[in-house]
């Protein structure tokens, strides 16, 4: 094996042993009873984007509160298990914390606050820096050069803007905290196919560009692992399967069951023997 080889393997045992993210076989509990999570497991390493995948249900909203600490406001509790960020275990942190160590959620449904034009909701997403007007005028630019139609309805209430220029708005807000991470919840829904993709390619330039990490989730499967590096398939609040995106979208069960290619009865994606998944929980 050469020296450049051997450089090679090293680097990416590294990058294998310190994720961005860990997520170690938590388990969610709502209102001390309703168990929703059981046994989940991921990983999301720096500088990669992760597709968190599965139908409407399956856990991947509460798996992204779960990291960014916002299950208390609905009643929640990670009761076993460990998320750790950037080697240190943050379940017991605040979300106020979360956000300055650099991981901060985008939330399903595009929410701004409608009575605030997009500038002023931009702003508000740097609310936890500490580092002078003048970087987060920088800042606001670089939000601007990614989102150009934003600039434009920067006087705008945002209330009063689309759908998409909402969701860019939230991203905008999030990237304003100067996030390494970010999760970001749905980002397709309700939005026209067009608009889909160019948020995606946005997405992938702040990955590219700025080394933000993404752990996405999405019931738009074929345009997530699309841009995503490796996926993770919950369903019933357990991962029931994962893999190299490339991998996965080739992947015959995959086809049938996410990406409406294939025919028959839909059945629990658990209940196909023609693969061999790796259990991610507890027996």
């Amino acid at each position: 094996m050469s020296a450049v080889e051997t450089v090679a393997d090293e680097t990416a045992a590294q990058v294998a042993q310190d994720p961005i993210l860990s997520v170690n076989n938590i388990e969610v509990i709502y209102d001390h009873v309703i168990l929703v999570l059981k046994g989940v497991s991921l990983t999301v390493p720096e500088g990669g984007i992760v597709a968190l995948l599965g139908a409407n249900g399956a856990g991947k909203t509460t798996t992204l509160k779960a990291v960014s600490n916002l299950l208390g406001a609905e009643r929640g509790d990670v009761t076993k298990g460990s998320i750790i960020f950037k080697g240190e275990e943050v379940q017991s942190l605040s979300p106020n914390d979360l956000v300055r160590r650099g991981c901060i959620q985008v939330m399903e449904g595009r929410h701004c606050f409608g009575h605030l034009t997009v500038e002023e909701n931009l702003l508000t997403g740097a609310y936890t820096r500490r580092d002078g007007w003048g970087a987060i005028q920088t800042d606001l630019e670089m939000v601007y050069t990614y989102f150009p139609r934003l600039k434009e309805r920067r006087s705008s209430l945002a209330g009063y803007t689309s759908g998409g220029e909402q969701q860019m708005c939230a991203i905008g807000r999030a990237l304003m905290s100067k996030p390494t991470m970010i999760l970001l919840d749905e980002p397709s829904m309700g939005l026209a196919p067009q608009l889909v993709e160019e948020i995606f390619e946005i997405v992938k330039r702040l990955n590219e560009n700025e080394r933000v990490s993404f752990l996405l989730a999405e019931q738009n499967t074929n345009m997530a692992l699309k841009y995503a590096r490796y996926g993770y398939i919950l369903e019933n609040g357990r991962v029931v399967m994962d893999g190299e995106a490339s991998d996965l979208r080739e992947n015959e069960d995959v086809k049938e069951f996410y990406l409406g290619v294939g025919g028959g009865e839909r059945r629990s994606f658990r209940d196909v023997k023609s693969y061999r998944r790796r259990k991610r929980w507890l027996s």
